[in-house]
């Protein structure tokens, strides 16, 4: 096997539960799902329904300092 080199630069592990969550739009801000899409909508109305697939910007900078960490490559690939 060959060895590797001193000064390797590693890569960071992105938190892949994040990454499914939140995406960022071209101008870098991050985007997340809402939550409630998955069962018990029998009862839930067409319009409600519907708002369940926009995308909310997120608020909060500590939030997003978190959402980065996490997913360091979020911005770069998507």
């Amino acid at each position: 096997m060959p060895r590797k080199a001193k000064n390797t630069k590693y890569k960071m592990k992105t938190h892949k539960a994040t990454a499914k969550r939140f995406r960022a739009t071209g101008s870098g801000k991050l985007m997340r799902t809402k939550g409630g899409k998955s069962h018990l909508r029998r009862n839930t109305s067409v319009r409600t329904k519907a708002q369940f697939t926009e995308m909310i910007p997120v608020e909060g900078s500590g939030i997003q300092k978190r959402v980065k960490r996490l997913a360091p490559y979020i911005d770069k690939n998507r």
